[in-house]
């Protein structure tokens, strides 16, 4: 099914310049690591596991990837990958990649900290990094270990701007979201979608509602894991039932099953990726895709390898924003000519608001 609505059908072909930007989850875990690159290119060698998700997920892990590889495609060392395929694997390929010689480690995801900081703690000499979390375990406020790089991402802020986009296109009147895993690197993108919808209805009157998710009580809709299975499809499909056009599914690979619920309801129903630019990673859903919202692991994982492989590693947090293009927003791709002329500018203007701290776009999962 291909997005056909009409209504909207205006010259909106600004909004492609001004909306790319730099962004933002399971496979049996391998019994050997895979070498990405050939071995004696470098004495030096850097090492990454997934979460549950795996490195074809078309998003999250996949992405964070995708920045290693660059990494060690510019300064020729040898890279190795495990995949997770639960949160039991998460220790034992940790520290399998410290036993292979791995100097340096990224691990993918929240859900990854406890297990890093037991590496991180019990290796000293071994540099990590981890996407979306602190790795502070003991929440006093500092990293947990002297050898950990956090890498998180402030993706509120680029989420209030998927979630203004999207209030400005519906027109049922209903948006909708869910997420994977109830946890902050998950309920921050929700949150600031919600953020962005009331600060449409505050600008235009209207009364734009979100289903899935209430930020006040931090309650909503859940799948409880990463993957794109039978229940990532239903609670897709129970959302789509309560008349929302516009689906957000935050959580890797499951918007995979949001894509098919879509398809099967038969309605005018467009959907927003994560992580990623989903139109370009999965064309199988370009078609449906409104926009996505980015988070640049990419960058952070790149910027991170190239300081440990250059014996230059700092553990200074990296923290993504609208200001560093560390998030985003991608294009309207096929959608372009179905937004509003003006909403180009008004999110252009938002993006400012944001940066200077005069629109408040702040999350309870904020870094």
């Amino acid at each position: 099914m291909t997005i056909s609505r009409t209504k909207k059908l205006v010259g909106a072909t600004a909004a492609a310049g001004l909306l790319v930007a730099l962004a933002g989850c399971g496979s049996a875990p391998e019994d050997d690591t895979t070498d990405t690159a050939a071995e004696g290119m470098s004495d030096f060698k850097a090492c990454m596991v997934s979460d549950e998700g795996g490195f074809n997920d078309k998003s999250f892990n996949q992405l964070g990837l995708a920045g290693l590889e660059q990494a060690s495609d510019e300064l020729d060392f040898e890279i190795a990958t495990t995949e997770s395929a639960s949160a039991s694997d998460y220790e034992a390929n940790l520290d399998n990649l410290v036993a292979e010689g791995c100097e340096f480690i990224v691990s993918v995801g929240f859900l990854l900290s406890a297990p890093t900081v037991t590496a991180a703690q019990a290796n000293p000499d071994v540099e990590f990094a981890i996407i979306d979390d602190w790795a502070d375990n003991d929440f006093d406020g500092e990293t947990d270990a002297p050898n950990i790089k956090p890498l998180v991402f402030d993706t509120a802020q680029a989420a209030f701007l998927g979630g203004y986009a999207a209030a400005s296109y519906t027109e049922s009147g209903k948006v909708g979201t869910f997420g994977g895993a109830k946890i902050p690197p998950v309920t921050i993108f929700m949150d600031g979608f919600q953020l962005g919808v009331e600060y449409y209805n505050e600008q235009n009157g209207t009364e734009v509602e979100v289903v899935g998710w209430d930020i006040e009580s931090q309650e909503g809709q859940f799948t409880e894991e990463f993957a794109a299975n039978d229940r990532a499809k239903q609670v897709a499909q129970g959302i789509i039932d309560q008349d929302v056009d516009v689906l957000l599914p935050v959580g890797g690979p499951i918007y995979q099953s949001a894509a098919e619920a879509i398809r099967d309801s038969g309605g005018d129903i467009a959907l927003m990726g994560v992580d990623a630019d989903v139109y370009e990673t999965d064309p199988s859903v370009a078609d449906l895709l409104l926009l996505s919202i980015l988070k640049g692991m990419d960058v952070a994982v790149y910027e991170a390898a190239v300081q440990a492989a250059n014996d230059e590693f700092d553990v200074t947090p990296f923290v993504g924003t609208l200001e560093n293009d560390g998030v985003g927003i991608s294009s309207f791709h096929d959608f372009e000519d179905m937004v509003d002329p003006d909403l180009a500018a008004e999110l252009e203007e938002i993006r400012a608001g944001i940066i200077d701290g005069s629109i408040d776009a702040t999350s309870p999962a904020s870094p």
